[in-house]
């Protein structure tokens, strides 16, 4: 995304009758609270509605005042945050004004249900997608020219974005302001809303997750909190297993039901995020954040920047420092 757009700060929320107030609820957390004393910039957060009128929430309470959607076209950011039923067509006032929103250059996201207005607007043909998984046979339906995903949080096209269920909305808004403002600014948000900030894996591994029995010991992921503050050493399959007690099969098993990835993937999003921490907090060199991350040279870290951020160390400190 051009840093012109991301000068702008205003995030358009589209909001319906009916709407869930999570979900309604969850853009305002990541944008529009005031944190300029984490050396987060303030965002703009319009509420815009195609109804006339107080929007009736899911809760049984309502929305007394929200804008027109003719508001969407101040924002460099439109968020659809659900959508009341898969089945009702969205109002054609919206899918005009979502795709007058995308022609300008404004990045568009449909979070959860969202995703199906974004494909009926036509937004998502051609790319990949995801929503809630328990809707993703209808929306392959529906929707043949998207490439689904059911399997992962979030998907990210660069100038559309969609999101699987509920809490999924959280990761894509951190994402969101991750790509905007920083690893560092997404962390701390993060933690003012006692959330992650990167979640590894997908949706799959909440579709079915048994629960470890009360007052168990949770070996594994002592095992990966050890790898997680130990990035600078050889890490490997083997010495977590035996860290975690566990054969490598078993180990291996478990790491993927868990996270919903591999332990390879794991592992160098964990090295990459510390290294994104790393180089907008810190001044060491490029070459000693590469060793600290777990990348060895500073060319193995740049080679992985570029395959996963389509940047360079030395491109990302200067965006983001600058910030």
């Amino acid at each position: 995304m051009a840093l012109k757009q991301r000068a702008s700060r205003v995030v358009a929320v589209v909001a319906f009758d009916g709407i869930s107030p999570f979900h309604l609820s969850v853009p305002y957390a990541v944008f529009g609270e005031d944190r300029t004393a984490g050396g987060v910039p303030r965002y703009e957060v319009l509420v815009c509605s195609a109804d006339r009128g107080p929007i009736r929430t899911s809760a049984g309470f309502s929305i007394a005042d929200s804008r027109p959607l003719t508001a969407l076209r101040r924002a460099a950011t439109v968020i659809v945050p659900s959508w009341r039923d898969p089945l009702e067509p969205p109002p054609a006032a919206l899918l005009s004004e979502l795709r007058a929103a995308h022609r300008r250059g404004a990045r568009i996201v449909g979070l959860c249900l969202g995703s199906f207005v974004l494909a009926a607007a036509g937004l998502l043909d051609g790319r990949r997608a995801t929503t809630h998984w328990s809707w993703a046979a209808e929306f392959s339906r529906r929707h043949p020219d998207v490439a689904f995903d059911p399997s992962v949080l979030y998907v990210d096209e660069g100038d559309v974005l969609t999101s699987a269920g509920t809490a999924a909305a959280i990761d894509c808004c951190l994402h969101l302001l991750r790509n905007d403002c920083g690893a560092e600014a997404a962390s701390y948000v993060a933690r003012r809303m006692v959330v992650p900030p990167h979640r590894q894996g997908g949706q799959a591994q909440y579709i079915e997750a048994p629960l470890p029995a009360p007052g168990a010991p949770d070996r594994f992921s002592q095992a990966l909190d050890w790898a997680v503050r130990h990035l600078d050493r050889p890490l490997d399959l083997d010495s977590l297993a035996a860290r975690a007690a566990m054969s490598r099969r078993t180990f291996t098993r478990q790491f993927r039901r868990k996270t919903g990835t591999t332990f390879l993937q794991w592992l160098l999003a964990q090295r990459i995020a510390h290294a994104q921490r790393l180089l907008e907090t810190s001044p060491r060199p490029v070459e000693r954040v590469a060793e600290l991350a777990g990348f060895g040279t500073a060319a193995s870290m740049r080679q992985h920047f570029a395959r996963a951020l389509g940047t360079s160390p030395a491109a990302y400190r200067r965006e983001f420092r600058g910030a």
